[in-house]
């Protein structure tokens, strides 16, 4: 019997009927049709699917979607559109820091999470809050100085 979950994605109040023990990762590619949130290992290991829930980072693909009833999520077609991007989405462009691009969702999430709670990270504390998103194309190198180009922005 499916599950009538109710929460704000990306600002807008949504309800979808949820299957018992459905992921958010499917709910929110398969009935949301949003599909920035991206599918990688399954296990809460690469990243692709980091999400904001209430503020906090949290991995789509672990996430059981009825434990979201009354939260608020926030996927990466939250932060900005295509006409007005989000400064770091911004940055990330501006440094080369996207390749393939698969990971980039998960870790402009993971860089916006650090930065609204430490405005001017150093270099090691960019790596620590991105280590939990996996990236096979860029070594790291540019997505670290873009996330530093970011505070220095701000």
């Amino acid at each position: 019997m499916a599950l009538q979950i109710v929460f704000t994605l990306n600002g807008r109040r949504v309800e979808f009927a949820a299957e018992p023990g459905e992921v958010l990762l499917d709910t929110l590619r398969d009935r949301a049709k949003l599909t920035g949130t991206k599918r990688g290992c399954d296990e809460g290991e690469c990243g692709a699917c980091t999400v904001l829930v209430d503020g906090r980072l949290a991995l789509a693909c672990l996430l059981l979607s009825h434990t979201v009833q009354g939260a608020t999520v926030t996927t990466i077609e939250g932060l900005g559109t295509i006409e007005s991007p989000h400064p770091l989405q911004k940055v990330f462009a501006q440094e080369w820091a996207i390749q393939c691009g698969f990971c980039i969702p998960g870790m402009v999430l993971a860089a916006k999470h650090l930065l609204d709670r430490n405005p001017r990270p150093g270099g090691a504390e960019v790596r620590a809050a991105l280590a939990g998103n996996l990236c096979r194309c860029t070594g790291y190198t540019r997505i670290v100085q873009a996330v530093l180009n970011a505070a220095s922005a701000r």
